[in-house]
């Protein structure tokens, strides 16, 4: 059994949670939590609540410590600090930083011969993947790659961070003409702002300056400058109400051409619809808890990306069963 840990516990922790449930290789050891642990109810029976102070005595019980804080402060934080001690999964998903994010976590998992995965999820993460093999497989072409609609937990969790906001949902749009224009195969010349929009709903704190929040949502770099984003605020009523739910999912697109003179044009389409964004991140991030846990033991230590793990390690089947029934 694959011993996990978890650290933090909000929508993205509970899906770990619910995914371990499903695998039989693996078992919960414990959630670590900075709120009160007295305080926190968890699903699984029997499992302990811990404070996060107690993670390193409990270095030698877990296999792979899976990362549930944000991207915005929490995991570079976390994930180089906890590198030191445990293998490590989390998703880094701040697109722009990843490779700065890496190589601050690859200097600690190498010195001390830990396996550290990071910007583990559907985009970074399986997207990432099917870029990859789009440009491979089509080396003349262009990629494209369209989100939503849906909720973006990273972007949500950027505006709950801005002073005088209490609760907030983001919305990311893909814009239905640019899709199309990409289908047809006409390969259009696309900026950021012509592929999405970015709506946000947020909840206010009493008293804040409303106009102040909608700029620094606006202009926040690698999160919202980039796009037209529309910003209301609500009641904290209207938005359990209407927005309660993490839908999300999106679509990677390589067009390209084949040929002696180019004359075959090809479109290879992967995508996703999501009823649960967390669920789904959370259930690629297990996946990838299995292959941090084989490549440590084959002594692989390091940061990883999802680029660097063969696909068999991230399935509990032998090869000759994936062979046999997945070939």
């Amino acid at each position: 059994m694959i011993r996990i840990g978890i650290l933090g516990y909000g929508n993205l922790g509970k899906g770990v949670e619910s995914a371990i449930r499903q695998n039989e290789d693996m078992e919960l050891v414990g959630v670590f939590t900075r709120r009160n642990p007295d305080e926190l109810q968890i699903r699984s029976r029997g499992v302990p609540v811990y404070s996060d102070s107690k993670l390193l005595e409990m270095k030698d019980d877990i296999d792979v410590l899976i990362l549930c804080g944000g991207s915005a402060t929490d995991l570079p934080k976390q994930t180089p600090e906890y590198a030191k001690y445990f293998n490590v999964v989390d998703s880094f998903d701040t697109h722009a930083k990843i490779p700065e994010h890496f190589e601050a976590v690859d200097v600690v998992a190498k010195e001390y011969n830990t396996t550290a995965m990071i910007s583990v999820g559907w985009d970074p993460g399986m997207f990432s993947l099917n870029r990859l093999y789009g440009n491979a497989i089509l080396p003349e072409g262009k990629d494209y790659t369209f989100w939503g609609k849906g909720v973006s937990q990273g972007h949500s969790d950027a505006i709950r961070r801005v002073e005088g906001v209490k609760d907030a949902k983001q919305y990311t749009i893909p814009l239905d003409a640019a899709l199309d224009a990409v289908r047809s195969g006409s390969n259009p010349e696309l900026t950021t702002r012509q592929k999405h929009l970015r709506e946000c709903f947020v909840v206010a704190k009493e008293g804040a300056d409303l106009n102040k929040i909608e700029e620094t949502i606006k202009n926040m770099p690698n999160y919202f400058a980039d796009y037209d984003t529309t910003v209301h605020f609500i009641t904290e009523e209207e938005l359990v109400k209407n927005h309660s739910g993490i839908p999300h999912g999106g679509f990677v697109l390589r067009s390209g051409v084949t040929g002696w003179e180019k004359e075959n044009k090809h479109l290879i389409e992967y995508s996703l619809k999501l009823d649960s964004n967390p669920e789904f991140t959370a259930s690629v991030i297990v996946a990838y808890a299995r292959a941090a846990y084989r490549m440590n033991k084959e002594g692989r230590a390091g940061c990883k990306t999802v680029f660097d793990v063969p696909p068999a390690y991230l399935s509990p089947l032998s090869g000759a069963e994936l062979r046999k029934h997945l070939l």
